[in-house]
């Protein structure tokens, strides 16, 4: 992980949407020793959602969270797509400086789109994280604005560092990233689920074959990422002639498994480069 220097002295960093990602963004935060926790504050517009979050996070959490905009030197907005526009309005009506850098995880939101709202020079950092950064296992993709620094770039990675994994990659490649990897941990959720059903309809407890799926998966991804071997040589590592693998890849052939995922990933693409638009009518 980098040691770029997140916020300046004096400032804060804040979080605008204390839901399940902003409070897990605070927590790799505070547990990597990135801000301190006096440095810190969030906003969110469920009041509950606000004294929940302050008694775990040890921070103050407000509805009205205006007052602390002004002296922060990074906000990171984690609420709705459809709640980017008056998210927006919101910080530059309390006086975010110009020099405040803005990390978005606002799926479909666009750092053009996110620009044109603020209306300022401010630096945008846009980021897909997914639901794994929870355990510290998350995979989060980011991307910088027009105004956004290298410097820039290298905090908000150091940011999402903290829960998981981190790359940067060009905005084009957005809407795909967030049907593969932002969508990707339901995917992979069904495929466990309907494995261990499959365990149970030949025998299996319910407990255990579940058990033995979760520990397969993360042993093959495991093994994908520290060989950095194609994940067909490693399938051939298993597939032994005339064995029962080989016969229940035939299996998964015969039911398209492949273009059926392929086309769940098209689809979930086709549909992210809406999530940002307003509703129609």
């Amino acid at each position: 992980m980098s040691t770029e220097q997140i916020i300046a002295d004096g400032a804060t960093l804040g979080v605008v949407g204390a839901g399940v990602m902003g409070q897990t963004l605070l927590r790799g935060l505070l547990a990597n020793g990135l801000v301190p926790r006096d440095r810190l504050w969030a906003g969110d517009k469920n009041a509950a959602t606000c004294e929940s979050a302050s008694e775990a996070l040890g921070i103050p959490v407000q509805k009205e969270f205006q007052q602390s905009i002004p002296a922060a030197d990074v906000i990171l907005a984690c609420v709705k797509p459809l709640d980017a526009a008056a998210v927006m309005t919101t910080l530059v009506h309390a006086g975010m400086r110009p020099t405040t850098l803005l990390i978005s995880i606002l799926a479909g939101v666009s750092t053009e789109k996110l620009e044109s709202l603020l209306g300022t020079q401010n630096p945008v950092v846009r980021a897909m994280p997914n639901t794994p950064c929870v355990v510290g296992e998350g995979m989060t993709v980011v991307c910088a604005g027009k105004n956004a620094s290298s410097r820039d770039l290298a905090r908000a990675r150091q940011i999402f560092e903290g829960v998981g994994k981190c790359l940067a990659a060009d905005e084009t490649h957005f809407n795909a990233i967030t049907a593969l990897s932002a969508s990707g941990p339901a995917y992979q959720y069904l495929i466990m689920e309907a494995l261990a059903d499959a365990g149970v309809r030949v025998g299996l407890p319910r407990h255990l074959a579940l058990t033995l799926v979760a520990q397969t998966v993360l042993g093959a991804a495991r093994m994908v990422l520290a060989t950095g071997r194609h994940p067909a040589a490693l399938r051939d590592d298993v597939t032994t002639p005339a064995g029962c693998t080989i016969a229940g890849l035939l299996i998964l052939e015969d039911g398209r498994v492949r273009s059926v995922l392929a086309r769940a990933v098209e689809e979930a693409t086709r549909t992210a480069a809406h999530l940002g638009a307003p509703p129609k009518i």
